[in-house]
């Protein structure tokens, strides 16, 4: 008989050849359990971390899931002496089944088509194509909805050509750029899809495996920090694009949304604008409206129409910037080739004594600072690395938690704070990225700028025009204090983290959308009809958990709708 189990705390020494890594966990399987490579049979592998806690014993830490070809009591055997082994039974996340909505209709009304009349009343619109947009109106297109799908920003296509363009020193399109376009921000940062959702209705492994499916790595499956990279991830966005169209949905692409349409409370349609200037209107009864957390224009407009929202706290600081193979020293007692160990990463978290929070955040192996600016004399910046993480630096955001203490109680007090900021360190350094060497910063002097070897040549762990700046004079003299205290700690985390030459980059201040739009326990708002959705709308913090909110706005809607 075949019993399907699941083996944890598999350790393996590096180096694990990645071309036969299930083999090697199979092997040590069958070592484990002391059976015979025969008696095992169609294993995958569940789960990979790295142990590196003891420098001098790093070990990859496994979970597989597999058959096991045997008798019963060859089976009570293995679980009596083997505590690690447990019955194999994973949560599966189960979209609506294909074509669902259109057989409910089929009861009700004629076959969805997208040129008959009566469809602007059921076809759903979708404001945004970030995560959360993409995976709702994905899980709609699947259920046969065939929804419409608005982005302010360009296609893919466009919006690489458009930001290679304004890295290069050309101008910044303020509609398609690092922020804006289709895959929202995160398409333009790291691909990382780490959580820290404790997820039992499995809309993560769902997530992810339909990243997989559309051309992402499969390790993404198991790895304990899935990370696509920016150039992948690209074309897995356009790949769920064309699949999408293929089931009946629409992208409009360079059409930013305006306000609803309501009557007595409910939502009957909305206005949008595109880049010639034209307003037209879009009848519907639903709408998610998903945006990313930098669509400060638009959350003005939805107050104005009547939207409830509240402030919410987010995140300030910079992004620092190290020799990756110190970050790899640090955190591996060694070089990382011998044991061919991915980039070192690291997550830090202190308090300091003003009782403040302060953080890494979107932490970049190999990776790059780019200038993430969205507004037009302001300047923001992110980080990003491809799938290879192949640049010799690393980096990350410090930051240091903010809230109507530190900008206000008004609302949209915070988002002008950071408007404040990125106009500050705009005109810091004449539109280019502000950077300086950590002691200049620490001690509050200035210096020539001479860094070698982060300034030179190719190997420049930046994207876009930077000069040598006094960051002192970007934020608040109690958060200069407090991330220093903080950046005094971390050093004893990892040594060389406050190294006097680690260069600095200002500001990050995207770390959070700024406010939250309210909705109920049925997920929409004020007005009926209207879904806030994702991190923009104040409920997400990344892509796999914007992506799972939209899953589940669509769950809520598809409920509503089929009953």
């Amino acid at each position: 008989m075949n019993y399907i189990y699941k083996l944890d705390n598999i350790k393996i020494k590096p180096p694990v050849n990645r071309d036969k890594e299930k083999d090697i966990v199979a092997a040590a399987v069958s070592k484990k359990l002391r059976i015979n490579d025969e008696q095992l049979g169609n294993l995958i592998i569940v789960r990979r971390s790295l142990d590196a806690r003891k420098k001098n014993d790093i070990v990859w830490v496994y979970s597989a899931a597999f058959e096991i070809k045997c008798g019963k009591n060859d089976i009570e055997r293995i679980l009596r002496k083997n505590k690690d082994i447990s019955v194999y039974s994973p949560v599966k996340y189960e979209p609506v089944p294909a074509g669902a909505f259109e057989q409910f209709l089929s009861d009700t009304e004629k076959k969805l088509d997208s040129t008959a009349p009566h469809v602007g009343k059921i076809r759903p619109v979708v404001v945004g194509s970030g995560p959360a947009g993409l995976f709702c109106a994905y899980s709609l297109s699947l259920a046969g909805m065939c929804p419409v799908v608005v982005e302010r920003g360009d296609s893919m296509e466009e919006r690489i050509r458009k930001v290679d363009t304004f890295l290069a020193g050309g101008e910044l399109d303020t509609d398609s750029n690092i922020q804006f376009g289709e895959g929202g921000a995160g398409t333009f940062s790291d691909g990382k899809l780490f959580s820290h959702l404790h997820d039992k209705s499995g809309r993560t492994e769902y997530i992810l495996r339909t990243f997989a499916e559309f051309g992402a790595d499969p390790d993404i499956l198991y790895d304990s920090k899935p990370h696509i990279g920016t150039d992948v991830l690209r074309q897995v966005i356009v790949n769920m694009r064309h699949a999408m169209e293929e089931m009946g949905a629409e992208f409009r692409f360079g059409t930013a949304f305006i306000e609803p349409i309501e009557k007595d409370g409910i939502l009957t349609g909305a206005r949008f604008r595109d880049r010639k200037g034209n307003v037209t209107e879009q009848s519907c009864s639903i709408l998610v409206f998903a945006p990313g957390h930098s669509a400060r224009d638009t959350f003005l407009n939805l107050h104005a129409a009547g939207i409830p929202m509240e402030n919410k706290p987010f995140a300030v600081g910079f992004r620092i910037m190290h020799s990756q193979e110190m970050t790899d020293i640090s955190q591996y007692g060694q070089k990382r080739d011998t044991l061919n160990l991915p980039p070192a990463d690291y997550k830090l978290t202190g308090h300091t004594a003003s009782g403040r929070a302060v953080y890494s955040f979107c932490m970049c192996p190999g990776g790059y600072v780019v200038n993430a600016s969205s507004e037009k004399g302001h300047l923001a910046v992110n980080g990003m690395s491809n799938r290879d993480r192949a640049s010799v630096f690393s980096n990350s955001a410090i930051v240091a938690g903010v809230n109507s203490v530190d900008f206000g109680d008004g609302l949209f007090d915070g988002m002008y704070f950071q408007k404040q900021l990125e106009r500050k360190a705009y005109e810091l350094a004449g539109g280019k990225i502000p950077v300086e060497c950590y002691g200049d910063y620490r001690e509050k002097k200035r210096s020539a700028f001479n860094i070698s070897p982060l300034t030179a040549g190719a190997d420049m762990p930046m994207k876009g025009a930077f000069d040598y700046s006094d960051l002192n004079t970007l934020l608040p003299e109690h958060l200069n204090n407090d991330i220093i205290e903080a950046m005094a700690y971390f050093g004893r985390k990892i040594r060389g983290f406050d190294d006097p030459e680690a260069l600095l980059a200002g500001v990050e201040t995207r770390t959070s959308s700024p406010v939250r739009i309210i909705r109920g326990e049925d997920l929409q708002a004020r007005l009926k009809g209207f879904y806030p959705c994702g991190e923009g709308a104040g409920y997400a913090g990344g892509i796999t958990s914007a992506a799972a909110d939209g899953l589940k706005v669509a769950e809520q809607i598809l409920h509503l709708r089929m009953q």
